[in-house]
């Protein structure tokens, strides 16, 4: 069972380039074997912080929204990095991606795993962190929360 999540604190993102920013300080910082579930409406910058995410694993391809293809799998940076994106599919339709080898590692060498359209997956892993992107009248707004001890670990360490 999970424990409650703990938003950090709300972040202000003036634009994209902000956003792509928040991106790149993760990607440096995450550790292998970290599940970010992320949400937020159509164009509210979850591409765009995944970019981010690339580039600070040191990741030299460009990342596209793996929207058709519905998993990218980048392993040329400091660790991988597994981008899904759930947005054409129905909730009930998640599961036959099996998610949980790429976050639990099991065929697949632990890296981080970026979820776009999170809130569509039929199950979640024990801990992750969560990123909701919203519009605000200043730019974007960024909550990340941690779900589980791991990932409040986390978390923490990225304060």
């Amino acid at each position: 069972m999970t424990s409650s999540s703990e938003p950090i604190d709300v972040l202000t993102l003036a634009d994209a380039d902000a956003t792509r920013d928040l991106g790149i300080r993760l990607g440096r910082s995450l550790p292998a074997g970290t599940v970010l579930l992320l949400e937020g409406d159509l164009g509210s910058g979850k591409t765009t912080l995944t970019q981010g995410i690339g580039a600070g694993l040191g990741i030299k391809d460009s990342i596209e929204s793996p929207t058709f293809t519905l998993i990218n799998e980048y392993l040329d940076g400091r660790v991988p990095l597994y981008h899904f994106d759930l947005y054409r599919l129905e909730r009930s339709q998640t599961a036959t991606l099996h998610p949980d080898l790429y976050w639990e590692g099991i065929e697949v060498e632990p890296g981080i795993v970026a979820i776009e359209w999170a809130e569509r997956l039929l199950y979640k892993p024990e801990a992750y962190l969560k990123l909701r992107l919203t519009y605000q009248t200043t730019g974007r707004q960024a909550e990340l929360s941690a779900i589980g001890q791991s990932a409040q670990q986390i978390l923490t360490a990225l304060k």
